[in-house]
């Protein structure tokens, strides 16, 4: 059991981030950013063509932080292949070393820098989730026997700003019978909207780690409302970048006052950086949380 699938299993507070692998064949930066940060940080994501915009394979990426003796979680998205090649995928990883994954439906191609591609949705989020479970007992999604099997660390991403909760946290319950052990969430803006869906959610006994976003600016906290399903970020904070002297300064308190207000209602915590990624920890010092 790696140190990230342990501390879940403990119920202890964990701290995630993400990197998007290159779009090209220079890894070095992204080596150099999980290095820097792997005292503060349990996992990092690596990103399967983050929005549908054409990267390096994570699972290569995955394998280098392994090698840096740096634990991944590897997203695994169904939009560009069927469920042979994704089983296949997920088999490959294994023999890699890699033991965490993020199973996700994947954005729609037209929405990334490929429109014309075709996407192949053989299956969804769910069935990604009980192929990687049966892969774990020993068994493929058509029932063959495997000659060895991996022991993967199921995760899944959940929206707590969904407009239909009921249905949210139906397909949540889904996911966790077909064999999910831990959700990250989309970026948390509204604590109120937040601590209610956990509420809503506590019989599942769900492990949820919180999606936090850092905001460079007020027109990229605009952009996102308009263009980014699943993130509504309200307008006080909206306001607060507006009138900031200094977007660092302003965007890490805004992180951290975040943090601190729902801390104690989840799981863990998943800082989407974008970019920003000097400025995680500061704002976990000051987030008083320590993975």
């Amino acid at each position: 059991m790696n140190s990230f699938s342990k501390k879940l299993s403990l119920n202890q507070f964990v701290i995630t981030t993400e990197l998007n692998p290159p779009k090209g064949t220079e890894l070095e930066p992204l080596i150099s950013k999980a290095l820097t940060l792997r005292n503060h940080i349990d996992a990092f994501n690596l990103t399967d063509s983050h929005s549908a915009r054409m990267s390096m394979a994570p699972i290569a990426a995955a394998h280098k932080l392994k090698l840096n003796n740096i634990e991944p979680i590897l997203q695994v998205a169904c939009r560009d292949k069927n469920r042979i090649s994704l089983q296949g995928d997920l088999l490959a990883a294994n023999a890699l070393g890699i033991e965490n994954i993020l199973c996700m439906t994947g954005d729609n191609p037209k929405a990334g820098d490929h429109p014309d591609a075709k996407g192949v949705f053989d299956i969804d989020a769910v069935s990604l989730i009980n192929a990687a479970t049966r892969l774990n007992s020993g068994h493929d999604l058509s029932d063959s026997k495997l000659s060895g099997s991996p022991s993967f660390c199921v995760g899944a991403v959940v929206n707590p700003s969904a407009q239909d909760l009921d249905a949210e946290i139906a397909r949540l319950e889904q996911k966790i019978d077909s064999g999910a052990v831990f959700f990250q969430t989309q970026g948390i803006y509204d604590v109120k909207q937040f601590q209610n869906f956990m509420q809503r959610i506590k019989h599942t006994n769900a492990k949820i780690i919180a999606g936090v976003m850092i905001l460079k600016s007020a027109k990229m906290a605009r952009f996102f409302n308009k263009n980014l399903f699943g993130v509504s970020i309200p307008n006080q904070i909206i306001k607060e970048l507006d009138s900031a002297k200094n977007n660092r300064q302003a965007t890490t308190k805004i992180t951290t006052k975040i943090i601190q207000e729902i801390k104690d209602s989840c799981h863990g915590i998943h800082i989407m950086a974008l970019g920003w990624e000097d400025l995680i920890p500061q704002i976990i010092s000051e987030s008083n949380v320590k993975s």
